[in-house]
């Protein structure tokens, strides 16, 4: 399943011009929207505005009455930009396109959010639910009836077992892996390989195989 949740005659903007801004823009564009370019506060142009198949450079951000995604990968910075978008004009919130890419597969069981980007290779199973903002990175897997909260980010080549959760604003980095029936809170990072065995508390970061709360016994 290939897709994107609305269509802009003026285009998609990608918030955010970092590689992962590229990333994005370029699975919208394979699902046949039109991208009209990035926004970044940056002074000078970003990353994804310069070299071979560079988007548009559109300057500072100013989301009002676009339809957009953001195309920034770290979940802290992104939690930043959504709150000011609140702040600004709460409206601009309910324009957050989904983008899915077609080399992806979700299942038609499956409850996916406002402003989500699901990878290439990415497969989101029966019943799994993605809140709003959620990165599905390149190759993760969320098995069924998983839950992946607001703005998680499940990093490239993650799985994660049946039932299991993963908090709002929580990472579990590259290559990670829960099972079945894990539950990840709020705030977490969950560090790049790690295999995740019992329940993380909110905020907790955790590392290792097994993974172990960093500086702490557990």
């Amino acid at each position: 399943m290939g897709g994107i949740h609305a269509i802009d005659p003026n285009g998609l903007v990608i918030l955010g011009g970092g590689g992962h801004g590229l990333v994005v823009g370029e699975a919208a564009a394979l699902c046949g929207v039109a991208v009209a370019g990035v926004m970044d506060d940056r002074a000078d142009a970003p990353a994804a505005c310069r070299g071979d198949h560079a988007m548009p450079w559109l300057g500072g951000i100013r989301a009002e009455g676009r339809w957009w995604i953001l195309g920034i990968g770290d979940v802290v910075a992104r939690r930043v930009l959504l709150e000011r978008l609140g702040r600004e004009d709460a409206r601009t919130l309910t324009r957050a396109v989904s983008v899915v890419h077609p080399r992806a597969f979700v299942s038609p069981s499956a409850w996916i959010g406002r402003g989500v980007f699901i990878g290439p290779g990415a497969v989101v199973h029966a019943r799994a639910r993605v809140g709003d903002h959620a990165m599905i990175n390149t190759g993760a897997i969320v098995e069924h009836d998983c839950e992946v909260g607001e703005n998680a980010h499940v990093a490239p080549g993650t799985v994660m077992g049946g039932a299991c959760r993963v908090g709002r604003d929580s990472l579990v980095g590259l290559g990670g892996a829960m099972l079945p029936g894990v539950a990840v809170g709020d705030g977490c990072v969950v560090g790049a390989g790690a295999l995740v065995l019992r329940n993380v508390g909110d905020g907790e970061v955790v590392v290792g195989l097994p993974a172990r709360r960093l500086g702490g016994e557990g």
